[in-house]
């Protein structure tokens, strides 16, 4: 909602270097703390306004910080975008992953990051307004965004196949064909309308694979 303020959390050490600017990551849990609302407040700013009308000063009046904390961690407005593109990739992917580690064989897993991705868009329905606008303003972070999604669905779909649990023909195609489908259906029953609960769309997805990519 706009005027909202974002109640910080916390980032880890490693991921705050990783999003502040080169040699600004904060030393401390404070300076994580703060880093981590400005990431948390730009998310709305942009997800509600866009990137071109989005502004730094919309993003500390969220944050409740100061203007001169956003300088301490970024350069710009375009690195602290560049840095929510890749906040939000490294979200999902936590997000999805205990669900993903937890499944019994590599087409449950499949069905529980699914099903996780789209809880997950419900909550945060910016994603794909911020992602969408990186192809223009930041090409780098948005083709890292779905390279490194499709790497990480590449590599369990081959550790799947190499237990015998998924064929065993399994490439990258297969792994950009299941992002492709999963980014989209994020968008038809996350985004768009949360007519059908995620298991649901999980479940029929899970079938198709079994039969598309499954050994039986």
């Amino acid at each position: 909602m706009a005027g909202e303020r974002v109640q910080p959390a916390t980032l880890s050490r490693s991921e705050a270097a990783l999003v502040a600017s080169e040699g600004k990551a904060p030393r401390t849990e404070r300076g994580r703390k703060t880093l981590r609302a400005i990431l948390d407040a730009a998310a709305i700013e942009f997800g509600e306004k866009g990137f071109h009308e989005g502004s730094i000063s919309g993003i500390t009046r969220r944050a409740g910080v100061a203007l001169g904390s956003f300088y301490t961690y970024f350069d710009s407005k375009d690195a602290v975008f560049r840095a929510l593109v890749r906040d939000m990739s490294d979200q999902v992917r936590d997000h999805v992953a205990p669900a993903i580690r937890a499944a019994p064989d590599q087409i449950a897993a499949e069905r529980a990051g699914l099903s996780e991705f789209i809880a997950f868009v419900r909550g945060h329905k910016e994603i794909y307004r911020i992602i969408d606008e990186a192809e223009f303003v930041d090409p780098e972070s948005f083709r890292l965004h779905y390279a490194t999604t499709a790497d990480r669905i590449a590599a369990r779909l081959k550790a799947g196949a190499a237990r015998g649990e998924i064929r065993a023909d399994i490439s990258d195609v297969h792994a950009w064909a299941i992002m492709g489908m999963n980014v989209f259906l994020g968008l038809r029953y996350g985004v768009w309308q949360d007519d059908v609960s995620p298991e649901a769309v999980a479940d029929s997805i899970a079938e198709m694979l079994a039969r598309g990519i499954g050994t039986k």
